[in-house]
């Protein structure tokens, strides 16, 4: 059951799909969960999917686009910004909370890819998030930043076209995905140029070049020193930056559990049946034991 809900974050509104199990009866509180996918992509994607999942598993789960991406309208387009997006996360979840379908005492976050690191940001600002799951995260920082981007050079030069665009009269807009535009940010990657996975009608495949200094400088890492709330990381060490997680993980101590699944690509995470079923699982194991 998928019920289209809107929000204001900001001052804009934003569109988001909550998912309720198919036997859900009217007036009976659900534990909940705000879900947010990797960077660029629109609640259809991994987002909707895992929210999908969830709702199978007794949840009721909150999607959804943030500002300037998909269905939610703003001046600003395509920003894959750290901070905007921890925001935009922390209205859902106060949004959430407000549902009829909800219990408001035990909502939780689950953060796919990139969005790993604003929702456990928002985890950290925002009372109302009891709980955290992470997959597939993607956790970087400074250090993994330059074994990502090319070393400094690359990520100077980045930083630079992204200072650039952030002074240009017009957005400069690349393409986010593509197999024969080498310019593309995410040059020849699977799933988001393949019909049937990520690259659907709904996906804008697009990427304001000021995102670079933001998203270059964020250190997604810097919560796990203070964040006291239980945390899952489910990863693999076929995906991207395990090192990430590791250190994540290590650095929050006995608040954190991590699962590792043997050779389950980052991809996989994001769509492949028998990955999300079995992350899907852990998630509903962690939150039933911590939303109690």
């Amino acid at each position: 059951m998928k019920k289209s809900v809107t929000f204001e974050s900001a001052g804009q509104t934003l569109a988001g799909d909550l998912y309720l199990p198919d036997t859900y009866r009217e007036g009976d509180p659900l534990p909940g969960v705000v879900v947010t996918g990797a960077w660029m992509t629109v609640k259809e994607q991994m987002a909707g999917t895992y929210a999908a999942a969830l709702a199978d598993r007794g949840f009721a789960a909150l999607a959804f686009d943030f500002r300037g991406w998909g269905q939610s309208p703003d001046d600003v387009q395509f920003l894959e910004d750290p901070a905007r997006k921890t925001e935009d996360i922390n209205a859902a979840v106060n949004y959430l909370a407000t549902r009829p379908e909800v219990d408001s005492a035990r909502i939780a976050g689950l953060g796919v890819c990139a969005s790993a690191g604003y929702m456990s940001d928002a985890a950290l600002q925002n009372a109302n998030i009891r709980s955290l799951a992470l997959i597939a995260p993607w956790l970087h920082n400074a250090e993994i930043v330059d074994a990502v981007y090319g070393g400094e050079e690359g990520v100077t030069e980045l930083r630079e076209t992204g200072r650039t665009a952030q002074q240009a009269e017009e957005p400069v807009i690349l393409e986010a995905a593509s197999l024969t535009n080498e310019n593309a940010v995410m040059y020849q990657a699977p799933y988001y140029t393949e019909p049937g996975r990520g690259l659907i009608a709904e996906f804008d495949n697009k990427f304001n070049a000021a995102s670079w200094e933001g998203w270059l400088t964020y250190d997604a890492l810097r919560t796990a020193d203070t964040l006291e709330k239980p945390t899952l990381l489910v990863h693999s060490e076929a995906a991207a930056i395990p090192q990430g997680a590791r250190e994540y993980a290590h650095r929050m101590g006995e608040n954190a559990k991590t699962i590792w699944l043997p050779e389950v690509t980052q991809f996989d995470f994001y769509d492949r049946p028998d990955a999300v079923k079995t992350a899907a699982d852990a998630v509903s194991r962690h939150l039933e034991e911590t939303l109690k």
